[in-house]
């Protein structure tokens, strides 16, 4: 895998311009975030682009991340004065939280609005990287499909609104990363959750990177949901071929399915199946 992961395709360029030219009609930003990857997974371009709106913060799918940890990175976005909740669209966790919160954050506004007898719906731009969940999350809040949503990258190519009965109008955007990873261990984090396509990505060594961090953060749940000890000095390729061999991943004549196995690994961390985990 190269120093410096790139996956920049010519669309988020156009979509990264659309967003730009669309801040004006909207009232605030609702940026999504995945709870697995609290930090990586912010667009640093975005800290400029919607300095000048209002901002709600959601971490997506936070029935698959650390609990303790989630509530650790929310109390430290509290602490620089930002507004964040965690969500689950599979099980609608605090979704009831959000209307409220985007009240709150444009109190004034709408009270100026009150004061003047205007009833304006309210306009939020929903932004985040590829495959955080945007699409997804509009669809259930609006309870319409109209948001084009699948659990892979790169779905949504253009803007699109999409109206509620809750108040709210909401702009589904594209997923935007950002040009360049110059952190490895960010391109390696955000691969390991999808939000690069896996068929640009060495998928064997991204499997062993994620033992790696599985190893330093859960080695617990390696143990139980591979039942397999971990040894000290042991590599993590050695530990994957171990947990190859136990799953039953021969092909003919002995040889270790090392793509099937990688596949598998990646799967059950995608799906929680390894337990509940952030990365950052």
């Amino acid at each position: 895998m190269d120093d410096k992961i790139v996956w920049f395709p010519g669309h988020m360029a156009k979509a990264k311009r659309k967003m730009i030219e669309s801040l004006s009609l909207v009232d605030i930003v609702i940026e999504l975030l995945d709870a697995r990857l609290p930090d990586s997974s912010r667009n640093p371009d975005f800290l400029n682009i919607f300095a000048s709106k209002p901002c709600l913060t959601l971490l997506t799918k936070s029935g698959l991340a650390d609990d303790n940890a989630t509530e650790r990175w929310i109390s430290n976005y509290a602490q620089k004065g930002e507004t964040v909740i965690a969500i689950d669209c599979k099980n609608k966790k605090n979704l009831n939280k959000i209307m409220p919160s985007v009240r709150e954050i444009l109190k004034e506004k709408l009270e100026r609005y009150e004061q003047k007898g205007m009833n304006k719906i309210i306009r939020a731009m929903v932004v985040g990287i590829t495959n955080v969940g945007k699409s997804t999350f509009i669809n259930t809040v609006t309870g319409t499909k109209k948001a084009k949503a699948e659990d892979r990258p790169g779905v949504t190519r253009a803007n699109q609104w999409i109206p509620s009965e809750m108040g709210v109008e909401f702009l589904d955007t594209p997923g935007v990363l950002w040009h360049k990873f110059d952190d490895r261990q960010v391109g390696i984090k955000l691969a390991c959750t999808g939000a690069i396509r896996d068929e640009i990505l060495d998928m064997l060594e991204l499997s062993i990177h994620l033992l790696d961090m599985l190893r330093e953060k859960y080695p617990q749940y390696i143990t139980e949901r591979y039942k397999t000890e971990l040894i000290a000095d042991e590599s993590s390729y050695d530990l994957f071929l171990r947990i190859a061999k136990k799953r039953g991943f021969i092909r003919s004549g002995g040889v270790i399915d090392e793509d099937r196995c990688a596949s598998v690994l990646l799967d059950e961390f995608r799906g929680g199946l390894i337990g509940k985990i952030t990365l950052d």
